[in-house]
């Protein structure tokens, strides 16, 4: 890792994701990505407990914050984005094909016409291979789907990859795909373009889910994955895991927050408009997942 970035990670027991707050070490400039929105489903209610601790951080080390980055929008958590933005600034960004993603759920959900699956909600709308500076570093953008349609890695001066959900640590795997617009065959591919970085990059993922043994990891590297992926090591070809991935997806339950989840995180974490007795309201579709 370049000694002149920090990364400051952010665990959220809950939902077992990691933040991540990123700066250079001479310089102010920051960027946020991931934050996590504590919510408790049984009760509805929210609190800011985690995404708090981000903010205390950048106040204390007197940072700016550029930009919150999501690498795509989460099943299993709310996102904290405008919580932070609020409080420290920042400009909001995702990948440009959450349109794609909004479209899928506004039919789902039956969201009101007024909710237009164009991105506006954000603050910017990434194109892969985009490229954009926090301070003096440089990032580029990836468009990795697969996991979702507009998953995206963030590059940090060709060092270091954000990858979101499409990668976890080696002894875990991969992201699963039978999320409404996933595919495994296009995760395959998107986890090659990431797998082609060089061997050194050091790879930060947003969730871990360790066995018995070990505690939380967030960081691995290219060359870690290749040798030591139980998913995608070399040497596994896209039939197979293909046909791993769907077989083991068609085991898996659902997120458990990812009815609450995915409509609150299309609209850049903000909440539904208020219904006419002033209170806000989450939608349950039933038999639709």
């Amino acid at each position: 890792m370049s000694t002149r970035i920090h990364v400051e990670p952010f665990l959220d027991d809950d939902s077992e994701t990691f933040s991540y707050v990123i700066h250079r070490t001479d310089e102010k400039a920051a960027a946020v990505i991931d934050p996590v929105l504590d919510f408790d489903y049984k009760s509805g209610r929210t609190k800011t407990n985690g995404a708090q601790r981000m903010v205390d951080y950048i106040k204390q080390n007197d940072l700016s914050v550029e930009w919150i980055l999501e690498t795509h929008a989460h099943a299993d958590h709310l996102s904290a984005a405008p919580f932070i933005q609020q409080n420290v600034g920042g400009k909001i960004g995702i990948g440009e094909h959450i349109k794609q993603v909004q479209t899928i759920f506004k039919e789902i959900f039956n969201l009101e016409k007024e909710f237009l699956p164009n991105g506006t909600q954000f603050d910017h709308l990434f194109a892969d291979g985009e490229q954009f500076q926090v301070g003096s570093m440089q990032l580029r953008v990836m468009h990795t789907p697969g996991h979702t349609p507009a998953d995206l890695a963030y590059i940090v001066d060709e060092q270091m990859a954000f990858v979101g959900d499409t990668l976890f640590m080696p002894d875990v795997g991969t992201a699963r795909c039978d999320f409404p617009g996933g595919s495994a065959t296009t995760l395959y591919r998107s986890i090659k373009k990431l797998l082609a970085l060089p061997e050194t990059t050091d790879i930060y993922i947003c969730h871990d889910y360790p066995p018995a043994g070990r505690g939380h990891e967030y960081r691995t590297t290219v060359a870690d994955q290749r040798k030591h992926s139980k998913h995608v090591h070399d040497g596994v070809i896209e039939a197979e895991f293909v046909k791993m991935r769907e077989e083991r997806d068609a085991t898996l339950e659902m997120p458990r927050l990812i009815l609450p989840s995915i409509q609150v995180n299309i609209r850049a974490g903000k909440m539904p408009p208020a219904d006419d007795n002033g209170k806000v309201y989450l939608k349950l579709p039933i038999d639709q997942l």
